[in-house]
């Protein structure tokens, strides 16, 4: 990437700036701990769980949610009530309102959902967030439009990775206590942050203000929300380490491309897990090619991603974006087919295992993962 704004100096002093950059542009790979075999064999989903007509995760959003609607609400209820049984998480609110072109002068309600796992000793301003999203609303059309991939089976992934993640964030952050460390670095001020944003569907057609209206108002508000004085990080916006973005996946055979080069890295460590999670037997799918079969892509290959998605008001403030949405999209996007009916149970559940890996990883789980035969 280009050095924008690097002093000119001469010889080794110049040397040193670099050196000094690439070390700070690396620094969000540190610290990601490669789980152990019998760790990734620990990561198992339940097919109840995601059954699409009784099971607790899923089966509660595969209905209509346009913003402002009964069935909206439905859905964020079912959100809070998710997280009652794990207390240790904080559930906040991020509300605004907007004019649609389908509403006319009515202002429509947008209410983004930020749950978060933060170590007990940190600050406001002192945590940093692996941020993971998914868009919870719906389209308006056409009516009765359920959007299963689109996003609701994301939204459910995200629950499960926050109920497989709870015990070993518990363990890991007594255990640290019980050491007498209180942070200060940023492997030990790592947290969870889970976005489920509400208002990234077009009302009519898809421009820059029909669209992505919960995205655009909380990447607004915490670019210019302050934390206290002498925080390690001025703004919220800066305290997500890594924003991975969940959309459009439950369709078999997908093809996720690697967008953006500043999180390649990232990438190619999903793309590692899902490796070895086929080659030891942990995946129930069997694609022509890899879900994630982008890690060679050379640095001249990339480009500015063309989807608009709700990263974009984060990514043109600077934030790090891992855009998981395959390419193409599902055959059946934004038709009436993108229901539960529709989604390939293997790859959602495939799916839910490779982001829980990857975030156990990130987190460096393994630390208090039980071994095999242990």
């Amino acid at each position: 990437m280009p050095l924008i704004g690097l002093p000119y100096v001469r010889g080794q002093v110049r040397g040193l700036w670099i050196a000094i950059l690439h070390l700070l542009l690396a620094a969000t790979a540190c610290a990601y701990t490669p789980l152990s075999e019998s760790a990734l064999r620990n990561v198992t989903v339940s097919e109840e769980d995601f059954d699409i007509h009784n099971g607790p995760l899923l089966a509660p959003i595969l209905i209509p949610r346009v913003p402002g609607t009964e069935g909206q609400v439905k859905t964020q209820q079912h959100f809070v009530n998710f997280f009652k049984s794990l207390p240790k998480w904080t559930v906040q609110w991020q509300n605004s309102t907007g004019k649609t072109p389908a509403t006319g002068d009515k202002d429509v309600p947008f209410q983004n959902l930020i749950i978060r796992r933060e170590p007990p000793w940190v600050k406001p301003g002192q945590a940093n967030y692996l941020t993971l999203v998914a868009h919870y609303d719906s389209k308006i059309e056409p009516a009765g439009f359920i959007g299963a991939t689109d996003s609701a089976a994301p939204c459910a992934m995200l629950l499960h990775v926050a109920k497989a993640l709870d015990p070993y964030l518990t363990q890991m952050y007594d255990e640290m206590v019980a050491l007498g460390e209180n942070g200060g670095t940023v492997p030990q001020d790592m947290a969870l942050q889970i976005l489920f944003l509400d208002g990234e569907e077009a009302f009519k057609t898809w421009t820059d203000t029909d669209s992505l209206y919960g995205a655009r108002s909380l990447s607004h508000e915490w670019e210019n929300t302050f934390n206290p004085a002498m925080s390690h990080y001025k703004t919220p916006l800066e305290q997500i380490r890594l924003f991975v973005l969940l959309d459009l996946l439950g369709a078999p055979e997908p093809r996720i491309p690697s967008y953006f080069q500043s999180t390649h890295w990232a990438y190619k460590a999903m793309a590692e897990i899902e490796k070895r999670m086929r080659d030891l037997g942990i995946l129930e799918t069997k694609p022509s090619i890899p879900f994630l079969s982008d890690v060679n892509k050379a640095p001249s290959m990339f480009g500015t991603s063309g989807i608009g998605d709700d990263h974009v008001p984060f990514m043109m403030k600077g934030v790090n974006v891992l855009h998981m949405i395959p390419s193409p999209f599902p055959y059946y996007w934004h038709k009436m087919e993108d229901d539960g009916e529709h989604l390939d149970m293997p790859t959602v559940r495939d799916w839910t295992k490779i982001v829980t890996a990857f975030v156990m990883e990130w987190l460096d789980a393994m630390e208090v993962m039980p071994e095999e035969g242990a």
